[in-house]
């Protein structure tokens, strides 16, 4: 039987515009604290109970659960978009495209994700966990991210789609460092030779940094931010870099990790530090499979627009919960485009869709994959 979305689309959109309108820049506490405000009074109108509030290094992270979890949904009402966006970007629909910074990363999404709950008529076995702090890369809510999946029988990721309406099955694992240089400060002009030059070892750990990717197996080692030195007539006694890397698998994180960690240095007293390391494991195929599975099986009953599943470069908080182990199924938020861009936006036709598809998932998997 084709599963219906029991939502009324004009007070959805209604309460988008609501999120939309309140800025909610990740490195702006009081920001995310008022967005809290505005996503809980939301939630308590719809769920008919107000949240946990949890702040964590001053983020404010919001919690609804619902007895012990079995499926967690999962988004982040955080926006990269700083304070004074909504002057240039105001909330707006037109032509049935809906506009606004944050509209598509992801603030559909979580309002998708509090009215789909808001739906089922028996909600025991949900958690749904809104954090404050995805797009710095969920340094306060990763443990409770993780927390909160253990145990689960599934994770439903609310951030936006792939191109076209795609789901995302597999992301790409992050992982981050700072690698130090000390040298040894000497006049650049009257005795450089007694001088170790933190620069000059550094551009050789640069180069044999950048070596370690490897295109074929579509892992990216990418040197990013880069500084030495003191003065111009100072031979530079430190120096540090940034490195991002970006890999499909474990093993190829793993054997990276190693490569950084054993780099050897070329200049006769110079030393190096490595900091950091994997921030996200990849989310694998394997772990999103049996979900998409199901995902298409319900489109095609509710007759939806049939959709992809795609792997993509780009990381979530799902990569959290699928390195657990746990099944997790990404992208089902907002059909779209334009994710930290000028011409963010979503599709509005689109929008009872995924929330068929929503319900339908949390049905089953509640159900033990019957429904």
């Amino acid at each position: 039987m084709p599963v219906q979305a029991d939502v009324d689309l004009d007070l959805v959109l209604a309460d988008i515009g609501t999120l939309v309108s309140c800025e909610s820049p990740s490195d702006d506490l009081d920001a995310v604290a008022r967005s809290a405000d505005v996503v809980a009074e939301l939630g308590e109108r719809l769920l008919g109970v107000a949240p946990e509030r949890i702040v964590l290094d001053g983020r404010t992270h919001l919690r609804w659960r619902f007895g012990e979890p079995t499926v967690l949904i999962l988004g982040h009402h955080d926006t990269v978009w700083p304070l004074g966006s909504l002057h240039r970007h105001p909330f707006r629909i037109t032509d049935g495209i809906l506009r606004g910074p944050g509209c598509f990363d992801m603030k559909t999404g979580v309002v998708m994700a509090l009215h789909a709950v808001a739906s089922l008529s028996d909600r025991t076995g949900v958690s749904l966990l809104i954090t404050g702090d995805e797009e710095l890369g969920s340094p306060s809510s990763r443990t409770l991210i993780e927390q909160e999946a253990r145990g689960c029988a599934a994770v439903f990721v609310l951030e936006a789609s792939a191109d076209g309406g795609a789901v995302k099955t597999a992301r790409k694992g992050v992982s981050l460092y700072r690698v130090h240089v000390t040298g040894r400060a000497a006049h650049a002009g009257l005795e450089p030779e007694r001088g170790v030059n933190a620069a000059v070892e550094s551009a050789h750990l640069l180069l044999a940094v950048a070596e370690l990717g490897d295109a074929a197996a579509g892992t990216s080692v990418t040197p990013t931010l880069l500084r030495a030195g003191s003065t111009t007539n100072t031979v530079p006694a430190d120096a540090e870099f940034a490195v991002d890397v970006r890999v499909w698998t474990v093993a190829e994180q793993d054997r990276v990790d190693a490569a950084i960690r054993a780099l050897p240095t070329t200049l006769p007293g110079a030393a190096v530090r490595v900091d950091g390391g994997p921030n996200r494991r990849p989310m694998e195929p394997e772990s999103s499979a049996a979900l998409f599975a199901e995902a298409v099986d319900i489109a095609e009953h509710a007759g939806l627009t049939p959709f992809r599943g795609v792997a993509v470069g780009g990381a979530s908080d799902g990569n959290f919960t699928a390195g657990l182990g746990v099944p997790t199924l990404d992208g089902l938020g907002a059909v779209g485009g334009g994710a930290h861009a000028d011409d963010e936006h979503v599709v509005v036709a689109m929008i009872p869709e995924r929330l068929v598809l929503l319900q339908g998932l949390i049905a089953r998997t509640l159900a033990g994959g019957k429904a």
